[in-house]
């Protein structure tokens, strides 16, 4: 297992964190615990040092699995992490109680990394006049938290006030070679290392879309000569770059842990080639040519009358094609509409087409959109 620094952080971090946002299901939807235990046992021992958790997952379920999972001894052994969810938050007591609500699911004593969770720049405006800096100014204070960080969903444009607020430790974003200018992207990651905030990074695999073994892609990363699967050069991209700390792989599988462990030996910053890095350009446009949608999210259709976030409808539509799993479009869909815009809302009054400088039929992909994810 390699390592790597963080400012203000005593102990290296282990550069595979382990994600505890798609553990394995027992046939009642719940977690399986005695699986899912193993896993994260087996990561501690093979030198992971950071899990990552938060309040929602799981249904609620993930923080007191964990509890349980990290007794005898392994608490002891990593860096605990988990999220406030700002979003449910409508007023400044509730962020205490929430977060002694999680010391008692984690049975501990104190939270590692404790982050802001999913802001956004209108989350972020919120959440300011709710007092959550001082709330984390207090629960430092009174050693409930070692570190505050955030992690991000929105663009480059909102991620510095954000980073600028704050004295953060760390921040956790989206980024992966496919990713590389979504949200605050690649332009975020300078900008958090230029200021000496680690970087932890989210969705390696976009959902594990990235780990499978697409024939075109396939072919593509073998001709540049390195034997690694479709995820090691994934991860790979990301250890490559020594701003990133720890890169997060939400494993819901042994064979998973084993291999993510076994990919981390080798886990070095500028241990890349030029040839090596010049095969991610390439497969990201073969990704790009699976495209269903031209859309360009320009945003020109927006506002929509009836709510529709159309480019973000377009954009969960294509993945489904690009990466060959409708299953894992749909998962993500169906969390996006639960805060609005599905497809499902359009009316067809036709404004979209009107102002749409590519010329697309919205209203037809809008119906295929509901056909595949809804």
């Amino acid at each position: 297992m390699q390592y790597r620094r963080m400012r203000g952080v005593a102990a290296p971090l282990s550069v595979l964190g382990f994600g505890a946002m798609r553990l394995p299901r027992a046939p009642d939807g719940r977690i399986d615990r005695e699986a899912a235990t193993a896993m994260v046992r087996y990561a501690i021992d093979a030198g992971v040092n950071y899990v990552d958790t938060a309040y929602v997952y799981h249904e609620g379920e993930s923080e007191p699995f964990l509890g349980e999972a990290l007794g005898d001894g392994y608490r002891e052994r990593v860096h605990l992490a988990t999220k406030l969810p700002v979003f449910m938050v409508k007023e400044r007591g509730e962020m205490d109680r929430i977060l002694d609500e999680q010391l008692a699911r984690l049975r501990t004593d104190v939270i590692d990394f404790y982050l802001l969770h999913g802001l956004s720049r209108d989350g972020w405006e919120r959440a300011q006049a709710l007092g959550v800096l001082e709330f984390l100014d207090d629960a430092l204070a009174d050693g409930r938290i070692r570190h505050a960080g955030f992690s991000f969903h929105d663009d480059f444009g909102a991620f510095t006030p954000i980073v600028d607020a704050y004295d953060w430790t760390f921040c956790q974003i989206q980024y992966n070679y496919m990713d590389v200018h979504y949200q605050g992207g690649e332009e975020a990651v300078r900008y958090a290392a230029d200021r000496l905030l680690g970087v932890v990074v989210m969705e390696p695999l976009r959902g594990g879309t990235l780990a499978r073994p697409i024939p075109g892609v396939v072919a593509r990363w073998a001709s540049a000569g390195a034997d690694r699967t479709p995820a090691e050069w994934a991860l790979a991209w990301l250890w490559d770059q020594p701003e990133v700390t720890v890169v997060h792989s939400g494993m819901s599988a042994m064979d998973q842990v084993r291999e993510n462990v076994a990919y981390a030996d080798r886990a070095r910053p500028g241990s890349l080639s030029p040839a090596e890095r010049a095969v991610y350009g390439s497969v990201r446009e073969l990704y790009r040519g699976r495209t269903a949608i031209d859309c360009t999210r320009c945003g020109y259709c927006q506002p929509c009358p009836s709510g529709v976030d159309i480019p973000e409808c377009f954009g969960l539509y294509n993945d489904a094609h690009v990466y060959g799993d409708a299953a894992a479009a749909k998962s993500g869909y169906h969390i996006f509409a639960r805060f609005g815009g599905p497809a499902s809302n359009c009316t067809e009054c036709g404004q979209c087409e009107e102002r749409c400088p590519q010329g697309l039929p919205v209203r037809k992909y809008l119906k295929a959109v509901r056909e595949l994810l809804e």
